[in-house]
């Protein structure tokens, strides 16, 4: 893995720790100041701008009883200043599958958007399927 790859999955899981701690002002750090910002969270509507998404951040972080959530899975993908990190947050009852994009501006990473939804972890690969003794059909394309 390069040094990138490994900068992105680090600010990830910054975002990761801000949520599991409840630490509104670790989750505030971790977003972009600079650029434009959205973030989508469960059956909830698009938020766009900094300070609609961390007062959302500030809300779920500061109930009595906000969720814990694990990061698994993380995969970084790199568009020079701009990745993306497939994973999936376990919430103990739950997986959620989750898509974070971060801008790298003056050498640091920082989310500009968050979005996750209900997900099904994925199986493994099936094993190959058995060849179908019959004679192909009609071919369509």
């Amino acid at each position: 893995m390069d040094d990138d790859a490994t900068a992105v999955l680090a600010a990830n899981q910054a975002f990761y720790d801000a949520f599991s701690a409840g630490d509104a002002e670790a989750m505030a750090r971790v977003w972009s100041r600079t650029e434009p910002v959205a973030c989508i969270h469960p059956g909830g509507p698009a938020l766009h701008g900094r300070e609609l998404v961390v007062e959302s951040w500030r809300h779920i972080l500061g109930a009595a009883e906000h969720p814990t959530v694990r990061c698994r899975g993380a995969q970084a993908h790199l568009l020079g200043d701009t990745a993306f990190v497939t994973c999936y947050e376990d919430l103990g009852g739950g997986v959620l599958v989750a898509t974070n994009v971060f801008a790298r501006r003056n050498g640091a990473w920082h989310l500009v958007h968050h979005q996750a939804g209900p997900a099904m972890l994925p199986s493994p690969r099936p094993a190959r399927p058995t060849p179908d003794p019959k004679p192909p059909g009609r071919v369509l394309h």
